[in-house]
């Protein structure tokens, strides 16, 4: 009879850890600065015949201050602010291998702001 209880308890134990690489375990540690960016094309009649070749990898980028932090590179893509009349207040070409840009001080306010690496774009809004 003690012999079938341990093979029982084994069974469930072996059963148990192979099931366990099976279960998601959900932490979210998001940073109260990260930028929710979205994805939309630059001229969106540009190869509309194309398929995708690939899924596209929106950027993570964070914001602390004036300071942005690339979690994902962004080299050679333009950086676009843009305020609420539309005007672009500031724009620059993110240099290669800068994972941190400090935006100027003269900004203040809400913005839009893009990333544009080519035919699609990411956007978001932000508050300095």
């Amino acid at each position: 009879m003690q012999q079938i209880m341990k093979k029982k308890r084994l069974l469930m134990i072996v059963l148990i850890m192979a099931l366990l690489p099976f279960t998601s375990v959900c932490v979210n540690a998001e940073n109260p600065g990260d930028i929710d960016l979205e994805a939309g094309y630059t001229d969106p009649d540009h190869n509309q015949n194309e398929d995708p070749r690939s899924p596209i990898l929106i950027p993570h980028v964070g914001i602390d201050g004036y300071t942005l932090t690339f979690y994902t590179p962004c080299d050679g893509s333009t950086l676009r602010l843009i305020d609420e009349n539309n005007t672009v207040v500031y724009a620059i070409v993110i240099p290669v291998g800068a994972s941190t840009l400090v935006l100027p001080s003269f900004l203040s306010g809400n913005y839009r702001f893009e990333i544009i690496p080519g035919a699609i774009y990411f956007w978001g809004h932000i508050e300095v």
